[in-house]
């Protein structure tokens, strides 16, 4: 742990170093002031990617409370190329959060976008001590899970065009504690204590005008996960995962419509946290699961101001046990 936080602290003052120096380079251009309205703005970041950028978000997911997540990100920029072009930084990030029910994480992950994002990577480790409830059994069970996590992840685009293939390895432990009963209907007591290992192969189609805050464009991804005892997970088990997110200017810098499909399919006898459940905004993670789950949802933003909006949204979903229960 001493190590860790070592570790830890070290990156954080390399990284408050590079955005000191990186703000005296620039301090004529006022980085996080808009030149137009002399508000602050974070647009030098996103546009131009470069340097050290802090962020801080709520948390409002039902099954945890409340909370508050902070991430710093880093972006190493490229060298500029003959043709001028655009192209995407590589990130470095940390972060973390807290919610009212004690749930807390913390983590860091790389992002790369390399030989002109012909090849994208991916790796992320973390760790979490979550609080949340099972509904499977008659009357609903609070547990928390402590679970570390790794995943490493590379996809490669075909030619010049917008379809990448690729492929991924992820690796997690889990311990799992029920504040009440320990003998839950439902529950395998051996997930109660498990290593998840395997591999997984996705293909994905995307076009967004920004990977980071697309307002249009369209990208499907399908995938399937496969977690295999000889690569050292405790059991056999698997998960198709197929989505799609869309989004449409209706008024161009006026009103954005944003439109997403998800269903998710296990194959095997996967542990009750990995199970397939309907990830709705405003439905608590865990509430419905099943064998097979589906989904579909909208959100519709309507721009007040040039720096203000309001966002709606609604979704429908259905989790079945089993395939037998849809006839």
């Amino acid at each position: 742990m001493n190590n860790k936080f070592i570790l830890i602290v070290a990156i954080q003052i390399l990284l408050l170093l590079s955005i000191t120096l990186d703000c005296s380079a620039q301090k004529k251009e006022k980085p996080l002031i808009d030149t137009l309205d002399n508000a602050f703005d974070l647009s030098h970041y996103l546009y131009d990617l470069h340097g050290f950028l802090p962020v801080i978000s709520p948390i409002t997911e039902p099954a945890v409370g409340y909370g508050a997540a902070a991430a710093g990100m880093y972006f190493i920029p490229k060298k500029k190329s003959n043709d001028l072009k655009f192209q995407m930084p590589d990130i470095v990030g940390l972060a973390g959060g807290l919610t009212a029910n004690g749930t807390w994480f913390a983590g860091g992950g790389y992002f790369g976008f390399w030989k002109k994002d012909h090849i994208r990577y991916r790796g992320i480790f973390g760790y979490g001590d979550i609080n949340l409830t099972f509904y499977g059994s008659e009357n609903p069970a609070k547990f928390s899970i402590s679970t570390y996590f790794l995943l490493q992840q590379a996809m490669f685009r075909l030619g010049d065009s917008r379809l990448m293939l690729g492929g991924k390895y992820q690796l997690g432990k889990s311990t799992i504690t029920f504040f009440e009963d320990s003998d839950i209907p439902g529950i395998n007591p051996f997930d109660l204590d498990m290593v998840n290992s395997g591999i997984g192969l996705i293909s994905e189609y995307e076009n967004y005008n920004n990977i980071l805050s697309p307002t249009k464009g369209l990208r499907v991804n399908l995938s399937y996960d496969q977690y295999l005892e000889v690569m050292g997970s405790d059991r056999n088990f698997g998960r198709f995962t197929l989505f799609s997110h869309f989004y449409q200017p209706i008024i161009r810098k006026k009103w954005i419509a944003g439109f997403r499909m998800e269903s998710q399919l296990a194959t095997g006898d996967p542990p009750f946290y990995m199970t397939p459940f309907l990830n709705l905004r405003g439905v608590p993670v865990m509430r419905y699961q099943g064998e097979l789950a589906a989904l579909v949802e909208t959100e519709q933003e309507i721009m007040l101001t040039g720096r203000w909006s309001i966002v709606g949204f609604g979704g429908y979903g259905r989790a079945f046990k089993s395939l037998d229960s849809m006839s």
